[in-house]
């Protein structure tokens, strides 16, 4: 969208952790951080039209009709908590939660880098994603105290990893998986 730029590529205008996705994990960002070319969304039009917030919850309308079912469906990021994700950043203030979803991107990296077996990619974006930093960190402690772990076959770490992001959303009843439009 012509003449619409934002400087935070980690958390989107509209909620989502833009730092969590698969996409721009690979370099490539089709969303309102794209740059050059990026896509046109309504609410980079409204933010146009509003003062140019850096975020939907800096705008006095936050939250507007447009909120109403944004976090109906994924796409190749999870939107389930889009609006919950920009009440706490109001709440917390953009510097805490742009420092939470920085260690949540470092502790993402590693498990890319040392746990995904080329098939866990997604599932690591959504749990890393919906879950509590607290939750993600109990993970990672249990992953990094057992002894056993880095001598597992990679195959073996995916499976034992993902069990564990499963206990742990399992007990906050979230459902770590991308819910597509029928």
């Amino acid at each position: 969208m012509k003449d619409f730029t934002r400087s935070d590529l980690l958390f989107s205008l509209c909620g989502l952790n833009c730092g969590l996705c698969p996409m721009r994990l690979d370099g490539h960002c089709p969303g309102c951080g794209g740059g050059e070319g990026n896509q046109s969304c309504k609410i980079a039009r409204c933010s146009q039209q509003h003062w140019k917030p850096e975020y939907c919850s800096q705008c006095q309308e936050f939250p507007c009709e447009k909120y109403e079912y944004i976090d109906a469906f994924d796409s190749f990021v999870t939107h389930q908590n889009q609006k919950k994700d920009l009440e706490k950043q109001q709440k917390m203030g953009v510097g805490e939660y742009r420092a939470e979803q920085e260690e949540k991107i470092r502790i993402l990296e590693w498990l890319l880098q040392t746990c995904n077996d080329g098939r866990k990619k997604t599932f690591f974006c959504v749990a890393v994603n919906l879950l509590e930093l607290e939750d993600v960190r109990n993970v990672m402690g249990q992953i990094k105290s057992d002894g056993k772990f880095g001598e597992l076959p990679l195959k073996e770490k995916a499976a034992y990893v993902t069990r564990q992001f499963q206990k742990a959303a399992d007990k906050q009843g979230i459902v770590l998986k991308l819910r597509k439009k029928k």
